[in-house]
């Protein structure tokens, strides 16, 4: 057997077209950079986004290249199962836009751990906002790795070369732009890489013989069109049960005690707004979701009616996540190909430049500020610019290290978010949901739920979707129940109590 031959030089027109949008994405991220002024401006667009590019940057920055190339995959090698996470993804932003997010618009705020130090102290809320980069950091890195593995097959180039590309152009436009600049981008982003993927379904439909009868065919007689699976297992992720319960509570963490989704609330122009945008975002994922699959089914009947390389008449073997990118590298047209590829830079280049913007407003607010409060605006400005360049580093960094994951990059991906931001949200759901919980409570339900979520992680079989419900019930299970036991000891420790 033998695989598709990769490192292809980009053919004039397709290179044109990625170019072009590299260096437009620059040039606009420079013009609306040049709008904004302070802080608020950098990182929250001066509060002034309208509800639907809010909806459609929330949109942008949850669909990396790990979405547009790893979920064709999930199909591919499986059914659109998978469609059950968002199901629990669109009950997850119904729960954030009505327990949490009033607690992001009572105050002048830059970051959703803010919250957290007026509630519980600047301990919890540096721990939290630790937790967050590092997180972050580990799982867009992923994502740019994917996105460089796509340039590497296309131009020949190496790996270092191709993630330094990535990664540095969407730093510089990052740091230009600000939070304006971030969220305009990904509206223009979401159009390229929607119509993309459409351009190559289309393109997909048609090679195969008999076109959209034939895929609707073999896709069905191989049982890839089944999407409810009701057992019980908690060691697949890919359940009814996973996806309405454990996707709920890994929505409700990632886009409620997230930084770089919060970010997004802070930008639109009121807390209803806000609202609004985010349950919307639940169902235009859900139709996103069902498009990705729909092309991993795609190519599963293509490579089932093409199995032979054309060049050598050796079976073609098909890695964890080169489904969709070795049918687009060797049979989009020229042009499309540009489009396609340009499309997947935008997937990655929305997620990856919210995340810098992000971390760089966690560092400088969260870390930076407490310590040096007389620190004016100005300074504070470059500092930030300066943490948008750190972070960015950093993700290239962990994308380097990525070359040796074996399964798909979504499932790395998305762990990664479910193993920290369940803890984070059990904070969160103690802070707006107690009054008597203080801070040692807070981090003493942190200290248990990483201990517990590591244990479960490491040491179970227990299925990714549900670490985020695991780690958010017992900081909130634990915190609760610590300031119930102290305030029985207070009370009975009380001599006005011994006396009564």
């Amino acid at each position: 057997m033998a695989r598709l031959e990769s490192g292809e030089f980009m053919r004039t027109v397709d290179l044109v077209i990625i170019v072009v949008y590299v260096l437009g994405c620059t040039a606009l991220g420079r013009r609306l950079g040049a709008r904004s002024s302070g802080l608020k401006g950098y990182f929250l667009g001066e509060s002034n986004i309208p509800a639907w590019a809010v909806m459609l940057s929330i949109v942008a920055t949850e669909t990396s290249t790990a979405t547009f190339l790893s979920v064709p995959g999930v199909s591919y090698r499986g059914d659109f199962t998978y469609l059950q996470l968002a199901f629990g993804y669109v009950i997850g932003r119904v729960i954030v836009a009505t327990v949490l997010l009033p607690a992001y618009f009572q105050r002048s705020i830059f970051t959703a751990y803010e919250v957290l130090d007026r509630r519980f102290g600047g301990a919890t809320k540096t721990i939290s906002s630790l937790m967050f980069l590092a997180t972050r950091t580990l799982g867009d890195g992923l994502r740019l790795f994917l996105a460089a593995k796509v340039l590497e097959k296309l131009s020949g180039w190496g790996m270092p070369a191709a993630i330094a590309i990535v990664g540095v152009t969407t730093i510089v436009y990052t740091y230009l732009g600000g939070m304006k600049a971030v969220i305009w981008i990904d509206v223009i982003q979401f159009c390229i890489y929607v119509a993309g993927a459409i351009f190559a379904l289309f393109v997909l439909a048609r090679s195969l013989p008999g076109g959209w009868a034939r895929l609707w065919e073999v896709g069905g007689a191989a049982g890839k069109f089944r999407v409810l699976d009701f057992s019980f297992d908690l060691t697949r992720s890919f359940t009814f049960w996973a996806g309405l319960i454990g996707g709920a509570a890994l929505n409700t963490a990632t886009h409620g005690a997230d930084q770089i989704m919060v970010q997004r609330y802070l930008s639109a122009r009121s807390q209803r707004d806000a609202a609004g945008a985010l349950i919307a975002s639940g169902f235009v994922v859900t139709a996103q979701f069902s498009l990705f699959l729909l092309i991993g089914v795609g190519l599963y009947v293509y490579f089932h009616d093409f199995p032979l390389d054309p060049r050598t008449g050796s079976t073609i073997v098909l890695a964890h996540d080169d489904e969709f990118v070795t049918f687009i590298l060797h049979k989009l047209p020229t042009g499309v190909l540009g489009l396609v590829i340009a499309a997947i830079f935008s997937a990655a280049m929305g997620s990856l430049s919210s995340s810098l913007n992000a971390s760089a407003s966690a560092t400088v607010n969260n870390l930076y500020r407490p310590f040096r409060p007389a620190t004016d605006e100005a300074r504070l400005l470059r500092i930030s610019r300066g943490a948008t360049i750190f972070w960015g580093v950093m993700q290239m960094g962990t994308a380097l290290g990525a070359t040796r994951l074996k399964d798909h990059v979504v499932n790395n991906a998305l762990s990664i978010a479910a193993f920290t931001t369940g803890i984070v949200l059990g904070l969160f759901l103690l802070g707006v949901t107690t009054k008597t919980v203080r801070q040692r409570d807070a981090l003493l339900g942190l200290i248990v739920g990483l201990a517990t979520v590591s244990a479960v992680v490491f040491g179970t079989k227990l299925a990714w979707p549900w670490y985020a419900l695991v780690g958010s019930t017992t900081v909130y299970a634990v915190g609760f129940a610590s300031r119930r036991i102290r305030g029985e000891r207070d009370r009975s420790a009380s001599p006005v109590d011994a006396l009564s």
